[in-house]
């Protein structure tokens, strides 16, 4: 070996070497279609060619819901991190550790408010990123908060679901959260206040048997996975092959288990029209230029995120 081959060599690669993004490319699942990442971007997630409907990320969602990409952070009340010292492979603190810088979110639910078409509305997004969208206690306290917010400021209450079931690592803990979730529902409900539950890609286990399937309306995204336990376990349990498209969005409308399935693109429009119909509110004035912020924000517990380019 010479200086030819330790020093200049070496220079020469981190010159020309470039740094690429791993997520520059997106492979779409259904076709095989290469599609650059902005593109699906910039069209709310979903493959140009094919139309399937990718994951979204929750403050991706709230972006595509709220007007002017404007909305409040609702703050959610704080829990035992790990309440039952659990380990598997791994300790539990610390795949929630991973978990929160993947996705910049301290559970796997987000809660904001803002303004539908000029209209107040509570939204509450499941990040099924964050373990699999996995209903926890922190989960289940953020779904409670935001039923409660809607009843405070009287005002719909929107649910995007995206979850794999019950976190197993909270173990009975973690299942309590769904009867308390169904009660908060309740309370909504007695309250006289629109429930609108949107199923996202895929919603299965302990939400689909809580409140993921309680709500005044139910919309599916086109494609979306819905049920209890999979499709393997079934037919090991009942020893016979399952129809074609089972679970899936399209299935399910068809056999009467949910009302509509939407595409992403109208998505917006169609929450806000029921929206207004379910509350006998009138509609919308059309507005030039910016529109401002929700005057009855919350004040206590919220923060502005303001629009990002």
């Amino acid at each position: 070996m010479n200086w030819l081959t330790n020093v200049v060599r070496p220079k020469i690669r981190s010159i020309l070497k470039r740094d690429t993004p791993e997520n520059l490319w997106i492979k779409c699942p259904d076709s095989g279609q290469l599609v650059f990442y902005k593109d699906v971007e910039a069209n709310q997630f979903v493959i140009p060619g094919s139309n399937y409907h990718m994951r979204m990320g929750a403050v991706a969602r709230l972006k595509s819901i709220f007007d002017n990409e404007t909305w409040y952070d609702v703050a959610l009340p704080e829990v035992t991190a790990d309440p039952l010292k659990f380990r598997d492979e791994r300790k539990y603190v610390d795949r929630i550790k991973d978990a929160r810088a993947k996705t910049g979110l301290n559970d796997s639910i987000k809660v904001g408010y803002g303004k539908l078409e000029g209209q107040g509305v509570v939204v509450v997004v499941q990040d099924f990123d964050f373990m699999g969208g996995s209903l926890g206690m922190a989960a289940g306290e953020a779904i409670i908060r935001g039923f409660e917010l809607a009843i405070e400021k009287k005002s719909p209450c929107i649910v995007f679901a995206a979850s794999g079931g019950a976190r197993m690592q909270e173990g009975i803990l973690s299942l309590m959260q769904l009867p308390r979730t169904t009660v908060a529902v309740e309370m909504l409900r007695e309250a006289g206040l629109p429930y609108l539950v949107v199923l996202t890609n895929p919603t299965t286990g302990g939400v689909t048997a809580s409140y993921a399937m309680l709500g005044d309306i139910h919309i599916a995204e086109p494609g979306a996975l819905i049920g209890f336990a999979g499709a393997r376990v079934i037919e090991q349990t009942i020893r016979e092959k399952l129809p074609e498209g089972f679970q899936r969005a399209e299935y399910l409308k068809d056999h009467g288990m949910i009302d509509m399935v939407v595409h992403r693109h109208d998505l917006r429009p169609t929450l806000a029209r029921l929206c207004r119909l379910l509350t006998r509110a009138p509609a919308p004035e059309v507005v030039v230029g910016p529109q401002a912020a929700p005057a009855d924000a919350v004040a206590e517990d919220a923060a502005p995120v303001a629009p990002q380019a």
